[in-house]
């Protein structure tokens, strides 16, 4: 058992404990595909709202180490920028969106070095 399945989210707190808080927010995190920046931002604002001493990480890395060494890894997963398709089974070899033709790639200005274009994510 994780420390962080018994560690509470903050003193008085009856409802989470650190770990059902961080695996709540990565759902959401997941369903409504947020960057790992914007996750960042909304650990730091929730945990300027929370009492002074709670243990929910600020950063997505560490929110990330919580969930690892319980097996609970992720895998990246490219999408069309508009949110077409997901670049994974039949889709994951393609350079550009089958539904409205955006390059899965975005130009990099001043990198001849890799042909100009670099991964998206």
């Amino acid at each position: 058992m994780s420390i962080d399945s018994t560690t509470l989210l903050y003193v008085g707190s009856t409802k989470f404990t650190r770990l059902s808080a961080v695996l709540r927010l990565m759902n959401l995190k997941a369903t409504n595909g947020w960057t790992d920046k914007s996750f960042t931002e909304l650990l730091v604002l929730l945990n300027e709202m929370l009492p002074n001493g709670n243990t929910l990480p600020t950063h997505n890395y560490n929110a990330k180490k919580i969930l690892c060494p319980m097996g609970m890894e992720y895998k990246r997963i490219h999408a069309c920028p508009n949110d077409c398709i997901f670049y994974r089974k039949e889709f994951e070899g393609l350079k550009k969106c089958s539904k409205c033709g955006l390059s899965r790639y975005k130009e990099k200005i001043n990198n001849e070095d890799k042909g100009g274009l670099e991964k998206n994510g």
